[in-house]
């Protein structure tokens, strides 16, 4: 196991160095040294592309990275199963689903935002209330309600296209498979993922608790109800603000838990604060290779998160083999 002080400054340098990175990578190619200088004024040109474009679509990525780990390593909590996050378990796809039909009708960005939560919710509880049916929920019986879930809201989003204008339907499609390229004002995203993190760090003797299963933590005199709904409410905020902000961007809350697991262990103190650093840093990776890998052409951001997250999630699925 690694020890926390050396993990979070391995993590720390690590977002960093994809951060400084994104700001010099681009289909225009600019120093450090050019960058250093746009602090401080330098050619108007170049401060422009830094803190214009590079800086508000860095962050932003950094920020939903982030704030998709957390999710997922919340939802996994709550429902006790490794596999959960908000890309598998339709939630995603019901923020998508209730955005894309706002988008449709014409309304403001506030309205949009609404909408998602409105629909992120919805699936949460759904998924939810169809597992446990006349009895008492499993984790695997929740898990494979919502990958059902998940499909039938991809099918609604399929044909939410088809009935979309033409001239917007290239837009929203590139929107659901992950887009930054309209990425500003990062600041409430960043705000609520340190949020989001110190109030999991505060919790995470709850969280600790809970993860061990319902009985457990009843006894122990945890408030289980209302500890699940927040937790129900929180992830799909995060869930709804991220894809309002960037689309639909699956793997990072699957894979981003695991390795954080496999070298620091399960306790959250250390699990939420570690997904959230690593998680934005993964982001941040992928956003940059969207835009430099066919450069000036811009790749979608979800479908590299999935060729990088795939392989990783199938390596260290290998790596956690215990030897029979």
């Amino acid at each position: 196991m690694t020890r926390p002080g050396a993990l979070f400054t391995g993590l720390t340098l690590l977002s960093a160095g994809v951060l400084l990175i994104a700001l010099l990578s681009g289909s225009a190619q600019i120093s450090a040294y050019d960058a250093w200088l746009s602090l401080f004024g330098g050619a108007e040109n170049i401060r422009s592309l830094v803190f214009e474009l590079r800086v508000p679509r860095a962050l932003t990525a950094y920020a939903v990275g982030g704030l998709l780990a957390v999710a997922g390593v919340l939802m996994q909590v709550l429902l006790r199963n490794p596999l959960a996050e908000p890309y598998i378990l339709g939630t995603s796809g019901g923020a998508a689903v209730a955005a894309l039909m706002g988008m449709m009708l014409g309304w403001g960005a506030a309205w949009i935002d609404v909408a998602a939560f409105c629909g992120a919710m919805a699936a949460t509880l759904l998924v939810f209330s169809i597992a446990q049916g006349t009895g008492s929920w499993t984790p695997t019986r929740l898990l494979l309600t919502g990958v059902v879930l998940a499909a039938g809201l991809s099918a609604a989003t399929t044909l939410l296209l088809a009935l979309s204008p033409e001239q917007n339907l290239r837009g929203m499609l590139f929107w659901l498979m992950g887009d930054l390229s309209y990425a500003y004002a990062p600041q409430r995203l960043l705000w609520f993922l340190a949020v989001l993190t110190l109030a999991g760090v505060a919790g995470a003797r709850h969280l600790d608790v809970l993860s061990r299963g319902d009985l457990p933590a009843a006894i122990l005199g945890l408030p289980v109800v209302p500890v699940r709904l927040i937790i129900f409410a929180v992830t799909a905020l995060a869930t709804a603000v991220s894809v309002t902000a960037v689309g639909v961007i699956g793997f990072i809350g699957l894979v981003i838990p695991h390795l954080i697991r496999l070298l620091a262990g399960s306790k959250h103190r250390v699990l939420i604060p570690a997904a959230a650093l690593a998680g934005g840093s993964l982001l941040v990776v992928a956003d940059t290779l969207a835009r430099t890998v066919l450069a000036p052409r811009q790749l979608p951001v979800g479908a590299l998160t999935a060729a990088i997250g795939v392989p990783l999630f199938l390596l260290l699925m290998n790596r956690g083999k215990k030897p029979s």
